[in-house]
């Protein structure tokens, strides 16, 4: 029988992270062939991860410029992908989640009349420049897919409500679950050295992450503010801020938190020190999306440094907390997790609604149903399969 072949595209370092366990689980089904593209939309954080998962490359675009824009990216993308299909000629494009290069694949699959497989479909906050661009991105992918493969029953539903079939729709749970097995490990010594020197018993460490778009100026100067305050309020605080390279990002992290010694500000992590640093810490502060969905699998509160998340269920399983980019509300909520026992315990505690650790698995058995490889539909996936 001839295999299904199955291209993976992806650009940046969280999309690698997350479709790093399904190319590893669609690589071990006899049934389909795996390949892959990457756009390089971030070459070194990319790379990083790649070297880590060990994922090759069949076609690597290389499109990264020096500020570059959403429209270079875009641009680039498109041509290079158009090639890359008619190269390659797969049967299925797995495109994840949000980013421009989702988008750009999706578009360029849909003008080669490929089928689409959405992974991570469905996330919404319903404003288009919240987060910007990716609300659109995953928005304007949702009407080029074929495939939808949901991480909750709350994408599924917001997948629905926007008249997407049914039978299209699989709800899988979050390949960034399936990831933390890969990378977390008790006795774990860190590449980034100085974290090796790190007192993670006598002291509670927050770890932060700050730099999306929408956060850049003075959203990102109040939560350094409030950071500020929180460790010097608290002597037994220590805050681990790995720094995007975004210079605008750098230049407020600096100007406002260099200088304490109990602020680390270091160069970003590769995923294996980030996802061990994460486990260790007391609690998380993050502007980021994926880290909402890792973070709670490893029992700790996180306090989301944005106004909207498309991540609702964490927020409704009180596994999140909406925080914002307001100093004073953010250095109050901050202070309620380090002074009340209860909250904190009622946060680490609750149940993580993102993934059980086989979301690519579930993914897989999809394509299978659909090309007709296996006659039965997959079960979804629910909450509840986490007490099982």
């Amino acid at each position: 029988m001839k295999k299904v072949k199955v291209l993976s595209v992806f650009g940046t370092r969280p999309e690698a992270i997350k479709m790093a366990p399904l190319i590893k689980e669609i690589e071990k089904d006899e049934s389909l062939e795996s390949l892959v593209c990457v756009t390089a939309q971030h070459r070194d954080m990319l790379d990083q991860v790649m070297d880590i998962f060990d994922l090759k490359a069949n076609v690597d675009l290389d499109i990264m410029q020096k500020s570059q824009t959403l429209t270079d990216i875009t641009t680039r993308a498109l041509i290079g992908l158009e090639g890359a299909f008619k190269a390659l000629k797969p049967d299925l494009v797995l495109v994840h989640g949000d980013t421009t290069t989702t988008f750009a694949a999706g578009l360029a699959a849909f003008y080669s009349k490929i089928a689409v497989g959405h992974v991570e479909a469905g996330l919404r906050t319903y404003d288009k420049y919240q987060p910007f661009p990716e609300e659109m991105n995953r928005k304007l992918t949702t009407a080029l897919a074929d495939l939808y493969f949901a991480p909750t029953p709350y994408s599924r539903n917001n997948l629905l409500k926007e008249n997407i079939p049914e039978k299209n729709i699989f709800v899988t749970g979050n390949t960034a679950i399936d990831c933390l097995s890969l990378t977390i490990s008790d006795e774990y010594e860190f590449m980034e050295k100085s974290l090796n020197h790190i007192n993670f018993e006598g002291k509670r460490i927050i770890t932060m992450t700050a730099h999306r778009r929408e956060n850049i100026g003075e959203p990102l100067e109040a939560i350094c503010k409030a950071v500020k305050r929180i460790v010097e309020d608290n002597e037994d605080i220590e805050v681990i801020y790995p720094v995007h390279s975004n210079p605008a990002v750098r230049e407020t992290a600096e100007r406002i938190l260099d200088g304490n010694k109990r602020i680390h500000l270091l160069n970003p992590l590769d995923i294996k020190d980030m996802h061990n640093l994460m486990n260790k810490s007391y609690f998380v502060m993050t502007d980021s999306g994926g880290l909402q969905e890792e973070v709670p699998s490893m029992g700790k509160p996180v306090l989301v440094l944005r106004n909207v998340t498309e991540r609702p269920e964490g927020v409704e399983a009180g596994t999140l907390k909406i925080a914002g980019v307001e100093e004073d509300k953010i250095y109050e909520m901050a202070s309620t997790l380090l002074h009340d026992e209860k909250i904190y315990s009622e946060m680490a505690i609750a149940k993580n609604p993102f993934g059980d650790g086989f979301a690519s698995r579930r993914i897989v058995e999809a394509i299978k149903y659909h090309f007709g490889i296996i006659n039965e539909r997959p079960l979804d996936y629910t909450v509840n399969q986490l007490e099982n």
